[in-house]
């Protein structure tokens, strides 16, 4: 039992970094009241979450690497408390942003890529294969968890309370963090502030673009704060954002080229497997943050549950994926690990077309649970095997690199899912809510002109009540009221799986980055025999 003391430290850590963001996604409809604010506010909230780890992911795990990897957790634990307790005593929406978002984020930026590098400095072998399938399940445990607990904690008491809970948590890791082994801590050279500037500022700019496109347009503009050549700025953003990540490349080779450390070893990414690995990452996260932000608005805004309500209906996806993620070890026996991948996809692929089938204006239950559940089996399976897979690719030396690397991928997926299938989500409720007004009889030109002023002014995904009230507040006949609300109800449905639809075409492009993702068993060499 001694041997796994470490471990019991290391995931507890890893369910409350994943604990947090799905509270956030259940209590999306508890925020936007508490806040007076909507739900593309809220929107920006967690993907700035994700971005602030994006961004610093890989200078954490670079400052690990001076610093000491068990210092830099400890101190990532404070930080990451810190932030906890300003969210829970968050009286605005730009406290909370700034104690969940960036203090917290922060924190995780240097808490993550050590995590991974200590769970790999601890355990060797099978061990280690155990290891990263026990911290998988508890990630998948965390998503189990927080829907549930946070539904009911923000549905009969406050969302604060699991905030406070958090710094308990983190008190908790602190008083044991001796039992992690302590690996010494590399010898000290000079942060790359350059490349640390570059890389979070095109990170930032990519992201940002995607994420303002519900609201700016992709070409045409409609709420802007700026045009380019008469065309919305959303495209030439996310391009400025290529062209500073572009120019970071080119930075780190000339760091390497005079001698001077890098923030990252570019030669990292000739590893085929870990190259993989992290583009699968990143695809994973993009759909699972994807989908975890755009099915709590089917159950909360369209069908009016609550938080404690949507987290029951969360909670198959979140048991099968803890089940299936633990499963990992057993799986390994009988398949490599890119059958394991493969597999996982298909299944995932498999439930997206299943919940697609099962967004309805009135749920069914039975369908929607089961469609949960094989989403969260396909999810399960890919996090059985990913974090092994890169921190396995890579010598001790480069662990806590390849630890940011993989977190880094992890969290700009992250934020790319929230932010672009939020945006596919407004832009097609805004495409498919014009196209039903401008082609319904029974709707006025006026409306129609009235309608059209109201959707160039921005639009967010709201319930079919506030249209109604909306609509009556304008004085308009009883009939033409109707004739809104029902235009809107089927927007909604129709967004929602257009944006559901989008998941599942990153499920199929995720397909083509698995072909370098090692094939034999852990143990066995290629072809299937015992490894020397």
């Amino acid at each position: 039992m001694k041997r796994w003391r470490a471990l019991i430290v290391l995931g507890t850590a890893q369910f409350l970094m994943v604990l947090d963001t799905s509270v956030m996604n259940v209590s999306i409809g508890k925020l936007v009241e508490d806040f007076h604010t909507d739900v593309t506010s809220i929107q920006t909230v967690i993907t700035l979450y994700t971005l602030v780890m994006a961004a610093f992911m890989i200078t954490g795990g670079k400052l690990g690497d001076m610093a000491g990897r068990r210092r830099a957790f400890a101190i990532g634990m404070t930080v990451y408390g810190v932030g906890s307790a300003l969210t829970a005593v968050s009286p605005a929406l730009w406290v909370l942003t700034l104690g969940w978002s960036v203090i917290e984020g922060l924190g995780a930026t240097l808490v993550l890529p050590a995590l991974a590098a200590l769970v790999a400095g601890a355990y060797r072998g099978r061990d280690r294969s155990v290891a990263y399938g026990v911290i998988g399940g508890l990630a998948g445990a965390g998503i189990a968890v927080g829907p549930l607990l946070g539904g009911w904690v923000t549905t009969y008491l406050t969302w604060r309370l699991v905030f406070a809970g958090e710094v308990v948590l983190v008190i908790g890791i602190l008083c044991a963090i001796r039992w992690i082994p302590d690996p010494p801590a590399e010898p000290r050279t000079r942060l790359d502030v350059g490349g640390v500037v570059l890389s979070a500022v095109g990170m930032a700019l990519v992201v940002l673009g995607v994420l303002q496109s519900s609201s700016w347009g992709w070409l045409r503009p409609r709420n802007v704060p700026f045009t380019v050549l008469g065309f919305s700025p959303t495209l030439c953003v996310i391009a400025a954002g290529g062209a500073t990540l572009f120019a970071y490349r080119a930075w780190e080779r000339r760091c390497e080229a005079r001698g001077r450390e890098p923030l990252v070893h570019f030669s990292l990414f000739a590893v085929a497997p870990l190259r993989s690995g992290l583009a699968v990452l990143l695809s994973q996260n993009l759909i699972l943050l994807g989908l975890f932000f755009a099915i709590p608005l089917y159950l909360q805004v369209v069908q009016g549950f609550n938080a404690f309500q949507t987290g029951l209906r969360l909670l198959p996806v979140s048991v099968t994926m803890l089940l299936s993620a633990m499963s990992g070890p057993l799986l390994s026996k009988v398949a490599g690990p890119r059958t394991i991948v493969r597999c996982g996809l298909l299944v995932l692929f498999a439930g997206i077309l299943w919940l697609i089938a099962a967004i309805r204006p009135d749920i069914d239950n039975l369908p929607f649970g089961a469609a949960m559940a094989v989403l969260g089996l396909g999810m399960g399976l890919l996090a059985s095997q990913l974090g092994n897979i890169a921190q396995s690719s890579v010598g001790d030396a480069e662990r806590s690199e390849a630890g940011g690397l993989q977190y880094t991928a992890q969290n700009l997926g992250s934020s790319l899912g929230t932010a672009l299938i939020g945006s596919l989500l407004i832009g097609a409720l805004v495409a498919t809510f014009t196209s039903k007004i401008e082609n319904n009889p029974k709707i006025s030109d006026e409306v129609r002109k009235q309608t059209g002023v109201a959707v160039e002014g921005g639009v967010s995904f709201v319930s079919t009540d506030q249209v109604r009230e909306a609509a009556q507040r304008a004085a308009l006949p009883p009939a033409e009221v109707e004739a809104v609300v029902g235009a809107y109800a089927d927007a909604q449905i129709e967004s929602l799986k257009a944006a559901v639809l989008a998941a599942a075409g990153v499920t199929l492009v995720s397909f083509a980055f698995t072909r370098s993702l090692p094939t034999a068993r852990p143990g066995r060499t290629a072809d299937g025999r015992a490894a020397a």
